[in-house]
């Protein structure tokens, strides 16, 4: 049945004094648990180690990068981008670049040029007056000269107009000495017709003449007719005695040379070994002649 009133009592001490005999000696904390020594010295290792990865990481980035990545090289291939280009929408600083301008080429560089053209190149024969007037710039008689300038050509007939008045006005050339000076004209009367064609259109005309331009394809004066003759092939090719060195010579020879004979000079040969050829030598075919003495390129009447 029940206990009496002290039996109660008696237990109850009973129990609290086995609870205090099982309980830990200590402070007031005594009934918390604090983290032992072992657990702070594992968490602070770790922490410690977590950091000094981070280190090592940022470290090998900047120190790495300084130290053992080269620097881009500027004159390589690999695209470099400006501080401006690492930031979205940013629009980057052009740096104009360097304007390269080129030279136009001029009336020497065009004279020292060859050109194509085809040595049996035969067009229709029909001809265009070069336009414009230049009147004589020297002293002494005048003569009147016309360019005629074949159809179809592949060739600047302008260039070739100028060539003409320049290298006839030269001083060293037919007027020298104020003897005569030459007039270009379009219209009217000329003394001379100095014409470009074709090498099959040339030796028709030549042929008016009684002469053969089809051998070594050269040009001529056909005396029987108002034209000089200027074999188109030899104005864009030149010759060998010339070389393409020498393609401006060559062609002022040819006028001198064709306009000398409608002046009334003949062919002659090369006086000396070494001495400028005669302007009337054919310079196109050789610089001597029978086994004689060569004579250096000349172009000039004068030289």
């Amino acid at each position: 049945m029940g206990e009496s009133p002290g039996g109660v009592r008696a237990a109850t001490r009973r129990a609290k004094a086995a609870r205090a005999s099982r309980a830990p000696r200590g402070g007031g904390n005594a009934g918390r648990r604090r983290p032992g020594k072992a657990t702070w010295t594992i968490s602070g290792i770790a922490a410690a180690a977590v950091v000094t990865v981070v280190a090592v990481a940022a470290g090998g980035q900047l120190t790495g990068r300084d130290r053992d990545t080269p620097s881009p090289d500027p004159g390589g291939d690999t695209p470099s981008r400006s501080s401006d280009d690492s930031a979205p929408g940013a629009t980057p600083s052009a740096t104009p670049s360097p304007i390269r301008t080129v030279a136009p080429i001029g009336y020497d560089q065009l004279m020292d040029l060859q050109y194509p053209l085809e040595p049996d190149l035969q067009l229709s024969g029909a001809f265009t007056t070069v336009p414009g007037h230049q009147a004589a710039p020297g002293k002494g008689k005048v003569m009147t000269f016309r360019v005629d300038v074949e159809q179809g050509l592949p060739l600047d007939g302008r260039l070739f107009s100028d060539t003409v008045f320049k290298t006839l006005n030269d001083e060293r050339s037919w007027g020298h000495g104020g003897t005569m000076s030459f007039e270009r004209v379009s219209t009217g009367h000329a003394d001379i017709v100095v014409t470009l064609a074709s090498p099959g259109t040339t030796a028709k005309w030549c042929a008016k003449s009684g002469l053969d331009t089809t051998v070594q394809n050269v040009s001529c004066d056909a005396a029987s007719t108002p034209r000089t003759m200027i074999n188109a092939f030899r104005w864009a090719q030149g010759a060998d005695t010339y070389g393409p060195q020498l393609m401006h010579e060559y062609r002022q020879m040819l006028i001198n040379h064709e306009v000398g004979h409608r002046l009334g000079h003949n062919h002659v040969g090369c006086p000396r070994a070494g001495a400028p050829a005669p302007v009337m030598m054919q310079q196109t075919k050789f610089l001597s002649l029978n086994g004689g003495p060569t004579c250096r390129p000349n172009p000039w009447p004068f030289p």
